[in-house]
């Protein structure tokens, strides 16, 4: 979708269809004859080489709007809400004011807790890159590139619950029943390659963070823009690929059930043509044959050199890392590996990429909700998360791909400059940081918090997920007041009725 020409380089990748072919040096149909095997077979075969079924499906926008600057995204959502004063959005008056009575000039109601005292946070800051941006210490792994991001410290959200927080930063609404952000790009844009899904999903390994699949479903929109679930560093990183492991089970029984429940599929499919959640399955299905050939080339990570393992800091045990108790390697390790598997999806034309760091409520914590204790959670979540965002930068920088894709960091809220109990802090919905860089935007800061990072610095403009949805769609070449679906008389869209692009973010 990009209007000038891709620097990556130009091999084939192994194991893809292309690659595979001309080793084969037959014709397509020969070659996915062979090459399905157990699977899918010749049940599949078929399906698979009808028109679109393998090649880059088009989009709705059969055109795009105005010349694109990226083509893919990264969206890195930080579940349980990330404090902006511990990371990102230094705060001294914090440090002077620690241990005394906050008193920001208005009552404040706060999610689970009374407003205790002003509460520094428990790490340095120290500049970095040419601007000399503060950064905490537990995120300093990103100063290498400091000068790449675009801070917004003036975002704000709608609700303090952790439910609708993080459904309006992936969806756009705060109550269920809407499409995704990865949904409508891909949509809109369609599929750039033929056998990986066009929105793959990477959650945190314990568990779904809050909403579940939501956060990447589909909702009115066809089935088939849903993300895919992939769980790097698992035997079966995606559920249901191949035929389980059984002495009862060979290749022709294999291809005699998916047969007849291809048969089963489409006949109840074809009596029921206004509900298109079964076709998406069907071509879900139709996609995992393909992915057979390519996912496992994806997700191995063997070929990859020892200093690129050491820039995205993987653990030499790998994903077997002892996590007992929270902390630092194990945290590196794990967002880490999700970071360098999202860099070989993008090369191989993956189009959105939703990476997660922390799962649903639990104890202890494993998420950055710390009500408790912002230091025992934050330091090895911050850490881990930070090394691995740093490397993904870096390296898709220096293979020429930071240009063509876009890195949204985002959580569903803030947290509160005062102390909950003595080491925790409550949730704050009024002001909180995203940022972002490649895809053509210019890194800076652009918005500011108040001087105690409890709202907005009046009477400058604030930023809501609108905006960024909106700059995100214009940098893909779509104008987001245009991509819409007509729902229940409705003209729905990413954005709702809201949103501006933020045009100074843009280089």
């Amino acid at each position: 979708m990009s209007n000038k020409p891709s620097s990556r380089p130009a091999r084939p990748l192994p194991g893809s269809a292309a690659a595979a072919s001309d080793a084969a040096g037959g014709s397509r149909r020969q070659f996915f004859r062979q090459g399905l095997g157990g699977f899918a077979g010749l049940a599949l075969t078929e399906l698979l080489l009808r028109e679109g079924a393998l090649g880059g499906a088009a989009g709705a926008v059969g055109t795009l709007h105005h010349p694109p600057r990226a083509k893919q995204v990264v969206q890195l959502f930080m579940a349980g809400a990330a404090s902006h004063v511990d990371t990102f959005d230094h705060k001294p008056l914090l440090a002077k004011q620690h241990g005394k009575p906050w008193d920001p000039g208005e009552k404040v109601e706060l999610f689970q807790s009374t407003p205790g005292a002003c509460m520094a946070s428990p790490w340095s800051f120290q500049p970095y890159g040419e601007r000399g941006k503060m950064l905490s210490d537990i995120v300093a792994p990103l100063g290498a590139v400091a000068d790449e991001l675009a801070f917004l410290h003036n975002v704000v959200g709608k609700t303090g619950v952790h439910s609708q927080g993080t459904l309006l930063q992936t969806t756009g609404f705060n109550f269920p029943g809407f499409p995704s952000a990865g949904s409508w790009v891909t949509y809109g844009l369609g599929s750039e390659n033929e056998n990986l899904p066009a929105f793959v999903v990477l959650p945190d390994h314990r568990g779904l963070a809050s909403n579940g699949a939501k956060n990447w479903g589909t909702a009115f929109l066809p089935a088939e823009h849903q993300g895919t679930v992939i769980r790097p560093g698992r035997k079966k990183p995606i559920a249901d690929l191949f035929a389980p492991e059984s002495d009862f089970i060979d290749p022709a029984s294999d291809r005699a059930g998916l047969a007849a429940l291809q048969q089963l599929n489409h006949l109840y499919a074809d009596g029921r043509r206004q509900d298109d959640r079964l076709s998406g399955r069907l071509r879900a299905y139709e996609l995992a044959a393909a992915m057979q050939l390519s996912a496992t080339d994806a997700l191995d990570l063997s070929d990859e050199p020892a200093y690129i393992e050491s820039l995205y800091g993987l653990a030499p045990e790998g994903p077997g890392v002892d996590d007992t108790e929270i902390n630092v390697k194990a945290e590196t390790e794990f967002f880490g590996r999700k970071c360098l598997v999202a860099r070989r999806l993008l090369e191989r034309g993956v189009r959105f990429v939703q990476i997660w760091s922390g799962n649903d409520n639990g104890f202890p914590r494993r998420n950055w909700d710390s009500h408790e204790n912002v230091a025992r959670d934050h330091r090895p979540l911050a850490l881990g998360m930070a090394r691995g965002a740093a490397a993904l930068i870096q390296d898709l920088k220096q293979r020429g791909m930071l240009d063509e894709t876009i890195i949204l960091w985002t959580t569903e809220f803030g947290r509160m400059p005062c102390s909950q109990g003595s080491q925790g802090r409550d949730h704050n919905p009024f002001v909180f940081t995203n940022w972002l860089c490649g895809g053509g935007i210019q890194g800076g800061t652009y918005g500011e918090s108040d001087r105690w990072g409890f709202k907005p610095q009046q009477p400058n403009r604030v930023t809501e997920v609108y905006d960024i949805h909106a700059t995100i769609l214009h940098l893909l070449g779509i104008d987001h007041q245009r991509l819409t679906v007509r729902q229940n008389g409705i003209d729905r869209r990413l954005t709702d009725v809201h949103g501006h692009v933020l045009h100074e973010l843009l280089g």
